[in-house]
């Protein structure tokens, strides 16, 4: 099975065809994986703009799925003599993209140049199936993909199946599933997922494939929103994840050791939930209190990275692996952006080779649990990209719809 999936749930523009295995014993093969970043559109003003990253995804689809499908030995040029495009199926193109008029024109343009997408001399070198992220996220950037897969969908005649944006960043996961290597994915159930990005941070219940429950979620700022605001308070620019990830690793002081102390909202609580507005509201107190020498010299500025970093790590950390031990799960699985964060893997991955948690099984038998998180070399998976949603939409190959029905939900929800 070839899959075409399609991302653009926030500002990157996400392509990728995959070869998925035709029983769960196969492997998946990545035939292409083009993303088309908006990070230096929107660095100016400190966050993306819903109805400028839709123009952005309108200007960017076309070229990156030719892009995608060059990159798969899959785009092939319609020879001379081939059929042109029939008014009627232009007349039902433009009333799928009403809404993406300068996307028409470009998709149009494309279609008249190049044939339906095949491997050559493959007998099984077709698009068997076009996945589409329906949500969360910004509903006119989810429009902008849908419609556009709607668009190809009817004119190549190939079925088109919806997936969950936050599912799709847990099952990326599970991209080398069953190869045989020192980095082949074990996934034991039950499992906790952290999904932790600009827009969402939840712990998540995932008792077997496409089985979920959500244990708990940000109550106000998500963890990723939580970095972008400490970085412009700092004056860092965005997004402040990475800027502030980056600086932090100049910090000479022991974590212990850091004369600059924030807190930790919530890591006490016996619920699973998150508050990160009250560590913002710190920062910026803690800032404001500084001389303006102090709040522009570099060791203060390392220092609060340091202390920001690692506050909302230990709070991750914390919130995250007591829902493991408490729903006795065999694997923690990390997901969204800011799971690209090397100091939350290495903080992970220490915490439970210590055992420091104490798992017990429900015959009280200490076991030791899988860790899984998105490779982010040579391709960061943590962010977003369509290949996520490609493995999403092989776990739900079964669940094809309709077009017409297929709608954005920018607040749907994982179930």
């Amino acid at each position: 099975m070839i899959i075409l999936a399609i991302e653009t749930s926030c500002d990157d523009t996400g392509i990728s065809i995959l070869k998925a295995p035709k029983n769960k014993k196969g492997c998946f093969e990545v035939l292409s994986n083009i993303v088309s970043s908006q990070i230096e559109i929107h660095k100016k003003y400190g966050g993306v703009y819903p109805a400028m990253a839709k123009r952005e995804h309108q200007r960017n689809l076309t070229r990156v799925l030719e892009n995608a499908l060059k990159q798969a030995g899959m785009l092939n040029k319609k020879t001379k003599g081939k059929e042109e495009i029939s008014q009627l199926k232009i007349k039902e193109l433009k009333k799928i993209l009403s809404r993406e008029p300068e996307l028409f024109k470009k998709l149009i343009i494309f279609l008249k140049k190049y044939e339906k997408p095949n491997i050559k001399n493959s007998d099984n070198g077709k698009i068997d199936l076009i996945a589409i992220t329906n949500g969360p996220g910004l509903e006119p950037c989810l429009w902008a993909g849908i419609n556009f897969a709607k668009a190809l969908s009817y004119f190549w005649d190939i079925p088109i199946v919806p997936v969950n944006h936050i599912e799709s960043h847990i099952l990326v996961n599970l991209l080398n599933l069953n190869k045989t290597t020192d980095n082949s994915v074990v996934l034991k159930f039950p499992a906790i997922c952290l999904v932790v990005s600009g827009g969402h941070t939840q712990i998540i219940l995932m008792k077997k494939n496409n089985d979920y429950k959500i244990l708990g979620e940000t109550r106000d700022d998500a963890a990723g929103e939580c970095f972008d605001k400490a970085a412009k308070i700092l004056g860092l620019g965005y997004p402040g994840g990475p800027i502030i990830s980056r600086l932090a690793t100049e910090n000479s002081s022991p974590q212990n050791t850091n004369s600059i102390k924030l807190p930790r909202p919530m890591i006490g609580t016996k619920d699973y939930d998150f508050s990160f507005s009250g560590l913002k509201t710190a920062i910026l107190y803690h800032h404001k209190k500084q001389s303006i020498k102090t709040q522009k010299s570099k060791k203060y500025i390392i220092k609060m990275c340091a202390e920001i970093q690692q506050a909302i790590i230990d709070v991750l950390i914390k919130k995250t692996i007591n829902a493991a031990k408490n729903y006795k799960a065999k694997t923690i699985i990390l997901g969204g952006g800011v799971s690209a964060n090397e100091e939350l893997r290495k903080q992970f991955q220490k915490n439970l080779k210590k055992g420091n948690y104490g798992f017990l099984s429900r015959d009280k038998k200490p076991y030791q649990i899988n860790l899984l998180f998105p490779p982010i070399n040579p391709i960061n998976l943590s962010t977003d990209n369509g290949l996520m949603t490609a493995v999403a939409g092989y776990f739900h190959c079964n669940k094809k719809i309709c077009r017409k029905k297929i709608q954005a939900d920018a607040n749907q929800q994982i179930n």
